[in-house]
């Protein structure tokens, strides 16, 4: 499966690509591309669009991204609900002091954001390992 998104990831555009690879097609592939591009490029490369405005695999009904894709796909592992109240609130500046965590998530996902600036499939790389981690402290 192939996926498109806007550049410059930070929280759902990182989380996203970690849990279609953990929990849906592990060789899935990510493109990130100019905002102005990415229904053209999905379109060509056949791609999904996420994390994008209009997308099924969006912010829609009060979910983010990382939601709609768990909805999607029927992802119902309670370590992964935590996990996305925690994605969620990091996204969502509105929610950001629902969870905890959320606060940390997001400075974490800023803090790559400055290192790789529009290096995304880089960041997406490095940060891999970091989800792992989230996601086993959320198995607790």
């Amino acid at each position: 499966m192939k996926f498109v998104t806007r550049k410059n990831a930070a929280v759902d555009r990182i989380a996203c690509p970690w849990l279609i690879r953990r929990f849906v097609d592990r060789d899935a592939e990510f493109l990130y591309v100019d905002p102005a591009d990415v229904q053209r490029v999905a379109r060509e490369q056949d791609a999904i669009p996420y994390d994008v405005e209009g997308a099924e695999l969006g912010h829609v009904g009060g979910r983010c991204s990382f939601e709609s894709i768990m909805l999607k796909f029927k992802l119902d592992d309670p370590a992964l609900a935590k996990m996305a109240k925690i994605v969620h609130g990091a996204d969502v500046e509105a929610d950001l002091r629902n969870t905890p965590e959320a606060a940390g998530l997001k400075a974490i996902a800023m803090g790559f954001r400055r290192l790789f600036g529009d290096r995304d499939l880089e960041k997406l790389e490095a940060q891999m390992a970091m989800y792992d981690a989230l996601y086993e402290w959320c198995r607790g």
